[in-house]
């Protein structure tokens, strides 16, 4: 399949819905093309806010995301089902966005070994803070999401995982291969730097 043909996919919602990913995998798996389809359907935006909001970027979004059902297709018999499909998809399209991150030398800036003191990950009670609900009377969403830009990109990361597309933790840990204590440190530390942003805004 070329990268045209899956860029030009659109399937209509059916029932088809109420099946779950690994059951789609399966099926695409043994050869049914259709299942495909419909995991390119089910992922595509989502994918794209993921990968736009972590890069800042649209267009290197769509091709990252482009290349992600690509390495999907190509790769599909690499999958079981030890771990949800979803976890799979985002890690692909999660390791080729820090690629292209580290392309742009973007890293030097959110390199984890250049930290100071004061930022090392603690393991700290979710406090299950809602940025946006804190602050929704006095600022709109999108000034929000420019914040979260801002965030250095092991916040950054988590905190569009968690509160922008709603992930549990555990699959976040799962995705970024950290762990879950690790995790939900840097959502209530992301979290909380965006709530200064913010305030200093107002």
């Amino acid at each position: 399949m070329t990268d045209k043909v899956i860029k030009n996919i659109i399937i209509p919602k059916t029932n088809s819905e109420r099946i779950t990913d690994e059951r789609l995998i399966a099926d695409f798996q043994n050869g049914d093309l259709s299942a495909f389809e419909e995991i390119v359907y089910r992922y595509q935006g989502q994918l794209i806010n993921f990968v736009g909001r972590l890069l800042n970027d649209r267009i290197a979004a769509e091709d990252i995301v482009q290349e992600t059902f690509l390495r999907v297709y190509r790769n599909k018999h690499r999958y079981r089902e030890i771990a949800r499909f979803s976890t799979w998809i985002y890690t692909i399209a999660g390791n080729l966005a820090r690629t292209e991150l580290r392309r742009r030398k973007i890293r030097n800036f959110f390199s984890i070994s250049q930290r100071g003191d004061t930022e090392k990950d603690y393991e700290i009670p979710d406090t299950s803070i809602d940025v946006e609900k804190q602050v929704e009377r006095k600022i709109n969403k999108e000034q929000v999401m420019k914040a979260i830009t801002t965030l250095p990109v092991y916040f950054r990361e988590v905190i569009i995982l968690r509160d922008v597309q709603d992930l549990s933790y555990e699959e976040i840990s799962n995705i970024l291969k950290v762990p879950l204590g690790t995790v939900k440190s840097r959502v209530n530390r992301g979290r909380t730097q965006i709530q200064k942003k913010l305030k200093g805004r107002l």
